[in-house]
């Protein structure tokens, strides 16, 4: 299969999905994640970029912020459990290359466990242009300043909440228990701090192949194994026991095979995905003003990935994918329709420093 890489993904993509959802085997999972993300070919477009990257000097201020969040990312891991180790080292060198990579985006701390978590499974150069793909294709602007993409995501979860599981969705909105308070650190590290690691990988698996759909899925699995009866919900009678729930989720809420086969099942599409976030981003510019982020630059999995591949090459004079591998310009802001503009302006910084505090609290603690 992996010989014939583009052959299986555009004739026999079912059967890629198909294995994917299955699990991948460890052996293959770092091979496999590359090829489905495409970063494998971005690292053969851009042959020494990461050890250029690294002699660069890096902005102080993003170093001094990575230093301190090291030692945080699974302590208990062989690989990160010395301080200065090879482990930490590697993360330190992936982190600072992104933030010089993408000096509009800098760093944000919820990408140090997504790159861990790639380290764990390959060497730093391959896990960093992993991470570049996870941010760039699948998960644009989710580490921006300002974290709008988190936030519209936020908004699009709360309503196909409300399609899937009604009773979790009244509850949520009867205690006025944001999205941004519980699903910010799911959704920023793909689960990597919430779910059991075997479950972590199955979860990983799916989204690299399948996309965004898969993070939504999975939050939506959670929210109705944990606020989806009557019964669930009768102890849980204010805002601080739901909080708590969502916190410490029980570890019945998450056994492997009964989550994943919850998230193969609950029909949450791409296209559903798309239409609701039309919806939010009208809502957005109505009651908000400016929104910088864009959503349509999101691709949703491997196929999108690929199928981008073939539309960029066939408009490409010289036919080469090296422009994929280059730095994405921060993209210009769609027009405002609000009248109050400023005061939506000053709302919506108000809101992403709130958010940046949030998950910064919960990193420390964890």
């Amino acid at each position: 299969m992996f010989c014939n890489w583009d052959k299986w993904i555009k004739h026999r993509f079912q059967k890629v999905k198909l294995r994917c959802r299955k699990g991948i085997p460890s052996s293959l999972r770092a091979k496999a994640w590359q090829l489905l993300s495409n970063s494998q070919e971005l690292l053969d477009a851009n042959p020494g970029k990461f050890e250029e990257l690294e002699r660069e000097p890096g902005e102080a201020k993003w170093l001094d912020i990575i230093e301190k969040d090291l030692h945080r990312q699974f302590p208990f891991h062989e690989m990160f459990a010395a301080r200065g180790g090879h482990g930490q080292q590697d993360l330190f060198r992936i982190l600072k290359a992104y933030t010089i990579y993408r000096p509009d985006e800098g760093y944000c701390q919820a990408q140090a466990p997504v790159a861990a978590v790639l380290l764990m499974h390959m060497p730093a150069e391959q896990a960093f242009w992993c991470l570049v793909q996870i941010c760039e294709k699948y998960l644009p602007g989710y580490y921006s300043a300002g974290l709008e993409a988190i936030q519209l995501d936020g908004e699009i979860f709360f309503s196909l909440l409300r399609r899937t599981c009604p009773m979790a969705y009244r509850h949520l909105k009867k205690f006025k228990i944001d999205p941004i308070l519980y699903m910010t650190e799911w959704f920023m590290c793909i689960f990597s701090r919430t779910l059991p690691w075997a479950s972590v990988l199955r979860v990983w698996d799916m989204f690299f192949c399948e996309g965004v759909k898969i993070v939504f899925r999975v939050g939506l699995v959670l929210l109705k194994q944990i606020l989806g009866s009557v019964d669930k919900l009768r102890e849980l009678q204010g805002m601080y026991e739901t909080m708590e729930r969502l916190r410490n989720i029980s570890p019945d809420a998450i056994r492997e095979e009964i989550l994943v086969q919850e998230i193969i099942i609950l029909p949450v599409t791409e296209s559903l995905i798309e239409r609701e976030c039309n919806v939010q981003v009208r809502k957005w510019r109505e009651s908000r003003g400016e929104l910088t982020h864009q959503p349509a630059r999101r691709l949703h999995g491997t196929r999108a990935i690929f199928d981008y591949k073939r539309r960029a090459a066939s408009i490409s004079s010289g036919g080469s994918f090296s422009f994929l591998g280059s730095s994405i310009p921060a993209p210009g802001p769609l027009r405002a329709s609000s009248k109050n503009h400023l005061k939506s302006s000053q709302t919506q910084a108000l809101k992403a420093e709130m958010l940046v505090m949030l998950l910064r609290m919960y990193l420390l603690s964890c």
